[in-house]
This record gives structure tokens, sequence and C-alpha cells, in this order.
């Protein structure tokens, strides 16, 4: 197991080379809500066999020879895999892994387990402060209450100083008035708190894109205000422009990439369709060439998901700025208000 600063130095070095820095895993695509605003639980692949924690692991050590990566343990549901502390502590040996999860099968055991296995941060989704419309949108009724139950329990659960519990919300259509009270919550439960712009390639519809005037002065006026709010102002000063044009030049497979539940690997999520190696059947070179090769075509400008913004904003000057602290500094406690 590496410490955390040769994590850190091995994070810095493979930023350095040009080497993709942050990883999305989706180890399940099973999920247990109904999200409107996300087809992936209706994906087949939720019905495909998933690797095993020891195949996992070793396809994170394979990755190690770009460096230490930024892991994204995702889906689906990822709590939905009993064995999600074991994948948490395989991918740590080597690199900093993240959950995302909806916080509804969060208990204070699982919540133990996840930061005693060493997971870096887990983030829990939650749209609104209104726990009527958030229910609605996820699918599922008591959502909102067992979200905000997951993350006070994942803020307990903390053994380390530099582990972080984020409240992550999509940015829709109807809910920008709400991330103030959303951004209250949070520092109340000693969390920090992230957005990121409704896309629609995960429905084909846009019918929750954010389309009521300018959001990204207001939100960098939020996070000038809110110690906790943590996402890069790189990144939201981009939203207004994601809304109306879309932002060019993805760094998907130079940058970061994408691993699907049966080990394939593509440049991004959305384009999972489309592999071009396999970290079980490939060798590392091989996936560091193919990645390169396809992210140099790459002229998609139809997301600005929180994986790609916050990303692209290390290749910028003040964005790098801003996230030094973030990544060098143990910061895992949100300051309050």
């Amino acid at each position: 197991m590496l410490k955390p600063s040769e994590k850190k130095w091995r994070l810095f070095r493979a930023w350095a080379s040009r080497s993709p820095v942050w990883c999305a895993w989706q180890v399940t695509y099973r999920c247990n809500f109904r999200c409107r605003f996300c087809g992936y639980w209706r994906d087949p692949m939720g019905e495909m066999s998933e690797p095993s924690v020891a195949e996992i692991a070793a396809g994170a050590g394979k990755l190690a020879s770009f460096g230490t990566l930024l892991v994204s343990l995702a889906g689906g549901e990822p709590m939905l895999r009993r064995d999600l502390p074991e994948i948490v502590s395989a991918v740590g040996r080597h690199h900093f892994p993240f959950v995302t999860t909806n916080g509804w099968l969060v208990t204070p055991e699982s919540a133990r387990g996840l930061m005693r296995a060493g997971a870096w941060g887990v983030s829990v989704s939650i749209d609104y402060a209104d726990p009527a419309r958030h229910d609605a949108r996820r699918g599922a009724g008591g959502a909102w209450e067992y979200a905000w139950r997951a993350v006070e329990m994942l803020a307990d659960a903390r053994v380390h100083k530099w582990q972080r519990v984020n409240v992550i919300a999509v940015l829709m259509d109807d809910n920008i008035e709400q991330l103030p009270e959303l951004l209250s919550m949070a520092a109340e439960r000693n969390a920090y708190f992230m957005v990121q712009p409704y896309g629609h390639l995960k429905t084909g519809s846009r019918a929750f894109a954010h389309n009521n005037g300018r959001v990204s002065p207001r939100l960098l006026e939020l996070r000038r205000r809110w110690p906790n709010f943590l996402s890069n102002p790189h990144y939201l000063s981009q939203f207004d422009r994601f809304l109306a044009e879309g932002v060019g030049g993805c760094r998907a497979g130079r940058g970061f990439f994408n691993i699907d539940s049966t080990g394939d690997v593509a440049v991004c999520v959305e384009r999972r369709g489309r592999p071009v190696a396999n970290v079980f059947r490939h060798s590392a070179g091989q996936i560091r060439l193919r990645l390169r090769k396809a992210g140099r075509k790459n002229s998609c400008r139809a997301c600005w998901y929180n994986c790609r913004g916050e990303i692209e904003s290390l290749y910028r000057p003040y964005g790098l700025l801003k996230s030094l602290p973030t990544l060098l500094f143990d910061r895992g406690a949100a300051r309050q208000v």
C-alpha cells in the first residue's frame, strides 16, 4: 500500500507526463433507483456478470504504470456490491478511490467499512433541499431522507483526516434556487458540496437541462461565500458556455477515461459502446496507446460532467492553482460557515 504522499507524487507525475489522471470505473450497472434524468438503470449491462475483487485488483495494478489515478467507483449503484469495501481496498493500493452513491444502502457498518478500507472520498447524490422533489426525480420515496442519513453516517465513520464526504447535485431545470440551502445543509453535516449540469446523453432528452438564465456567476458567487463548495471555479465558469453551445477541447482518452463493469475501456462513459481495449485482456501500454489515439480524434462537446470538467481544470493555470489545496493538503472535514 502506497502512502498518501507517495500517491500524490505519482499523481503529479501522471499529470506532468500527460497521462490520464482520472478513471471512472463502473463496478456495476445495477441500480435500485429509477431516476427520471438517467437511463443507466435500464442498461442491459446490469444483467451481465461483474468482475471479482481479484480481477479489479489486477486491473488497478496494471493501471498503476500510468502513475496514481483518481478512481471513481460508480455505476449504477456501487453499494449494491457487498464487496465494495474490498474493491476500495484493492484500488487503494495504488490509487485514490472515490465512491459515488445515492445513499440508500449506506448503514453505519457499511460506512465504517468504506472508510476503514481507505476510501479517499464518498459522494452522496442530493439534488434538492425539498424532500418531495428529490424523491420524485430519483424515483424512490424516502430517497432524500436516506441520502442525508448516509452523509451523516459517512462523516462519523471517517478514520483519516484526508477522507472527504461530499454532497453532489445535478443542476437541472428547477433546482438552482435550492443550492444555497443544500450548501448549508452539507456544511451543518461537515460535508463538502459539488455540482454538475444535467447531461442529455444519459436519456437522449434535454427536458431537464437548466434553461432559466445564466448560472455561472451565481455558482461562482456561492463558491466565494461557502468554504465547503468544492467545485473548481474554472469548471463552474464554463456552465453557461456548456448550456448554450457545448464545451470543446474534450480530453477524454488523454486526461480521463472509463472502465465498464465488463472491463471494457473507453475514452468516456458515454462512449462505452465503442471500447478501445479491455483492462483484463490488454497490457497497460496497449491501453494507454489506444486511449491516446482515440482521444486525439475526439471533438465531442456534448457533456460537462464533473469527471470531465474538474480534470480539464487541472490543465488551466487558474484551475490548477485553485485545485492545489484540494489535491495536496488533507482537508477531509469541511469547515462550517
